[in-house]
Order: structure tokens, then sequence, then C-alpha cells
């Protein structure tokens, strides 16, 4: 299984609009194609000053492949509709993590 990381980084009165934007339009959307599965988004505390908050997005998937066909189909569509709506004030980096049985 391939976790797939997104960390954002972003003023912090952005924040609220973004886990709004997150949870009622990016969610339901990524949820209708059903390439990526168990979303996570989750507030990083190990960043924390009066000015930015970080967030942790992170999905489910069961290949590499299959997240490319995923970022094709909507991923680059997403970011772009990300930068737009904040007008560029969110930076976020992908990683992709593999999981490892113990």
């Amino acid at each position: 299984m391939i976790v797939y990381n997104t960390t954002y980084t972003m003023p912090t009165d952005d924040a609220r609009n973004f886990v709004i934007w997150v949870c009622e339009s990016m969610l339901p959307r990524v949820a209708e194609d059903g390439l990526l599965t168990a979303p996570r988004l989750l507030r990083i505390l190990s960043h924390h000053d009066q000015e930015s908050e970080c967030f942790s997005l992170q999905f489910e998937v069961p290949s590499t492949a299959t997240l490319h066909r995923w970022h094709t189909r909507q991923g680059a569509a997403l970011a772009e509709e990300l930068k737009n709506m904040f007008d560029g004030r969110i930076v976020g980096f992908s990683t992709l993590m593999e999981e490892i049985e113990i």
C-alpha cells in the first residue's frame, strides 16, 4: 500500500478556508473517482508559529501507476484550483510512502 501525503503551509488567515475547501469540495470529488481512498487531514503541530499553519493530507493508493492515473484525471486540476483560489498563498509538497508490514 502506498500513502500519498501532501504537506501544505499557509498563512494562518487562510487555514479555515483551506480546511473548508478540502472537506466540502476536494474530498467529495476525489471520492467520486475512487482511485484514492482513506483520506486523512491532519494539522501539523511540530511547526506552529502565529503567522502560518501546516496540514498533512493523506490518501491510500494501491500503486504509483494508480496515483499517476488519478493525477492526470484530477490531481493536476485540483492543484491548479487550489493555487488560483488562494492566489498562491498556499504551498504544498507531496511525498510517497510505502507501508511496511510489521
